[in-house]
């Protein structure tokens, strides 16, 4: 019953209620699949195969009693290694929590076992979640199963490779400047990055625990999954206001306005000019406004005005500096791994996009962060996300790339990304085209558009607005139907 792992989440559950299968025999599709494929891909780091019988077994003894437990009854889920699980070993991929078993889950890990979902276990993330790859000290590398000797992205590589290869029906990440969209556009799945706030962030580390919340800022809570409908399942179960974090808006979810696809009004870009995109991306792209142009879609090639790229990096870069300074502990392991990142971003890659990048830049910031330069930054960066507001308002969505290149071979943390044969520092390559949108807060999700020659997906980000995630879903389940499907990778 293999095919059981590729069934979206929401068909395996209205299997399951409809006593067409079993929760117990799709968990225990699930944990053949992964007992076939997690060994070569290293997705899942921590297995919890015992408990997860154990609540599959409850939830037919449910369904028999007519219990039903929501709209995941059943339904195995992974959860990223950075959100707390009750009795379930939670490391972010940090020595020091090698150990660490919570107490009590984080919001969204809670929010959806009380809508029936059985987790299957963790998922594998490069440590604190700190790279666009997904290495660490603890666990094998996570491989890309569309080609093992390239990443999956990060740093919720894991996530997006166990959704790619079967082996869960869903998954939750974090996204802080592209962690959940870069390894969806890499993986070939769908990746939803909510609105700042949108979603509780409670018991979700790279804040260690014990440690002051400082990740007030930019750090959403994200899904992924192999169909629209399961984002829009996965999000509408786990947004929402939360004691925890009382700075979470008590904000219902928006209604969508039921547009047709010919009644929307589209922008789209296939790159900023200061960052050239390969050549195989921005063709797919093109070949996506094509097809929506033949569909009668009115789409128009559009760039903000005023919008400097060096002024949002800088912007970016000083946010991060304040609200990441107190969240972890200076001990050998976070200081190594700042130190590595300062100086590959500022050694590797082309000089003038170096200029861009290069995270050095904030070391004021890191080594003497003032109260004035934190308000000072704040003020900037809603000052950029109201003109971003302005900048949208007359489109429904926006079309982009979601970085500069498709996923690329294995390398050390940081390292230089060769793009059509210019190289790249890291995090330009990987975080151009994703975080603008969490510094200004909007909503972005990837669908998959194609592949590259070498069979490699290639992901399209569509931008909407702030707090109209459920309008966004559905313009993308539009587009979707046109330009956008789930390929499983060949051998899965």
């Amino acid at each position: 019953m293999t095919d059981l792992t590729f069934v979206p989440a929401h068909q395996l559950a209205r299997m399951i209620r409809d006593r067409q299968v079993s929760a117990a025999e799709a968990l225990d599709a699930y944990l053949t699949q992964i007992a076939k494929h997690n060994a070569k891909i290293n997705a899942i780091c921590t297995l919890d195969a015992e408990n997860a019988r154990a609540r599959a077994k409850q939830a037919d003894e449910a369904l028999a009693s007519g219990e039903n437990w929501g709209a995941l009854h059943g339904v195995p889920v992974t959860i990223k290694d950075i959100f707390e699980t009750a009795g379930l070993r939670t490391t972010a991929g940090y020595i020091p929590l090698k150990d660490y078993i919570p107490q009590q889950d984080a919001t969204a890990v809670a929010r959806l076992r009380s809508a029936g979902a059985v987790i299957l276990g963790k998922t594998n993330v490069p440590e604190l979640a700190g790279d666009f790859q997904s290495a660490n000290s603890l666990f094998p590398r996570v491989n890309n199963p569309w080609n093992l000797g390239y990443t999956p992205g990060g740093s919720s590589g894991g996530s997006a490779a166990a959704i790619a290869s079967g082996l869960s029906a869903l998954d939750i990440g974090n996204d802080f400047g592209g962690a959940v969209r870069q390894p969806a556009h890499f993986c070939g799945v769908y990746g939803l990055k909510p609105t700042d706030r949108r979603i509780s962030t409670a018991g979700m580390i790279p804040e260690v625990p014990g440690y002051p919340y400082c990740l007030r800022q930019m750090m959403t809570v994200g899904c992924l999954a192999r169909s629209l409908e399961d984002i829009r399942l996965c999000f509408s179960l786990i947004a929402g206001a939360d004691p925890r974090r009382p700075d979470v808006p008590p904000i219902p979810l928006d209604t969508p306005s039921q547009k047709r696809l010919t009644d929307l009004k589209i922008a789209w870009m296939d790159e900023w000019p200061t960052v050239p995109v390969e050549p195989e991306i921005r063709s797919t792209l093109r070949t996506v406004i094509q097809k929506l142009v033949d569909t009668g879609v009115r789409v128009e090639q559009w760039l903000p005005q005023n919008f400097d790229l060096s002024q949002i990096w800088t912007l970016y870069g000083r946010m991060a500096a304040y609200v990441n300074i107190y969240a972890q502990p200076k001990d050998r392991y976070t200081i190594q791994r700042s130190l590595t990142l300062l100086f590959r971003t500022a050694t590797q890659g082309d000089k003038a996009l170096r200029e861009l990048g290069n995270l050095s830049r904030f070391l004021p910031e890191f080594l003497r962060p003032t109260l004035k330069g934190y308000f000072q930054t704040l003020t900037e960066r809603d000052r950029f996300t109201a003109q971003m507001d302005e900048a949208l308002e007359p489109w429904d969505v926006w079309l982009l790339p979601v970085a500069a290149t498709p996923a690329f071979t294995h390398r050390p943390s940081w390292s230089a990304v060769e793009v059509a044969g210019q190289s790249y520092p890291h995090g330009v390559a990987n975080g151009t085209y994703t975080l603008p949108f969490n510094l200004s807060g909007h909503p972005a999700i990837v669908i998959p558009i194609g592949q590259t020659q070498a069979g490699l997906p290639i992901g399209m980000q569509i931008v909407g607005k702030r707090w109209r995630e459920m309008e966004l879903l559905a313009i993308a389940q539009e587009l979707d139907k046109v330009v956008g499907n789930f390929r499983k990778p060949l051998g899965y």
